[in-house]
């Protein structure tokens, strides 16, 4: 029986349960550690990866899916004569969306399936994805659905911040900047990525700027709080959960408990570049 799927890539924040519920197609990148492959969320869960990650001598990569996976996995969601929305990470990450693209081509599905990107990763990509997956259930159109995931495209919002430079720096993301301000003493950075563009937006020293950092964005939040729906808090670090993301979770319950907070560990592509203790909140405005 036809349908409309979903299909989206590794790096986006989705829940075990979300997949499940709404039938999301979820096609892994693959991480390299000290010389070892795997499959992102099939043999090495996020956890595991930033463990490995802090005990390897050379930094991790990541590897977009191949061409034959996309065409694959294209071939078989198409089938039955359904339609598929592929929402995959942003271009200026990685080239999971041109292989895509370029599956689409070789399957000549090209009237079936409809790919987007979603100009961030992570809960903002998940953030679509569940959208489209809602309209989905709602009986809504391929037009209505594309268009509903533009609309929230507009108003996404990624504040990353960096505390320590050295990943970030030899990933090469940022450039020769980033280069020059790994060498002054205890900068942080924020990131954001407007338009699908990653960028520094701000810099600054120590405690003081990830204090002024949380700050702002629960004053962002504050301002929007009848607006914003889903919030995601996506970290890189060893062990449990942060007891200083928990608590900012809180914070934003505070400010309007009908909001939605997930706390989890981002993607190995993002724990790469971003490097341990990292965190990062994404949101949207309705």
């Amino acid at each position: 029986m036809s349908e409309i799927k979903i299909l989206t890539d590794s790096s986006a924040q989705l829940t075990p349960e979300e997949i499940k519920k709404y039938h999301i197609t979820v096609v892994p990148l693959s991480v390299t550690i000290d010389g070892d492959t795997y499959l992102d969320g099939v043999e090495i869960t996020r956890q595991q990866f930033v463990q490995k990650m802090s005990e390897s001598k050379k930094l991790p990569t990541t590897s977009q899916p191949p061409i034959g996976t996309m065409v694959d996995t294209i071939n078989e969601l198409t089938k039955d004569g359904s339609e598929v929305i592929g929402i995959f990470l942003a271009k200026v990450l990685s080239g999971t969306i041109d292989a895509a693209r370029q599956a689409v081509k070789l399957t000549g599905k090209s009237d079936l399936v409809h790919i987007v990107d979603s100009e961030l990763t992570d809960r903002s990509e998940g953030f679509q994805v569940l959208a489209a997956a809602r309209d989905i259930a709602a009986g809504k159109s391929i037009p209505e659905i594309l268009a509903h995931i533009e609309k929230i495209k507009k108003t996404q919002r990624l504040h990353l911040l960096i505390v320590n430079l050295e990943n970030v720096v030899k990933g090469g993301r940022l450039g020769p900047l980033a280069g020059k301000i790994v060498n002054m003493l205890n900068i942080h950075i924020e990131l954001q990525m407007p338009n699908g563009h990653l960028k520094i937006a701000k810099k600054g020293r120590g405690k003081k700027f990830s204090l002024a950092f949380d700050k702002r964005i629960l004053d962002e939040i504050e301002a929007n709080k009848e607006k914003i729906k889903e919030v995601g808090i996506s970290y890189v670090a060893t062990g449990s959960t942060p007891q200083k993301l928990l608590d900012f979770a809180q914070k934003i319950k505070d400010i309007n408990s009908k909001i939605d907070v997930l706390v989890r560990e981002t993607s190995p592509i993002i724990a790469t570049h971003a490097g341990m203790g990292a965190y990062a909140v994404l949101y949207y405005t309705e």
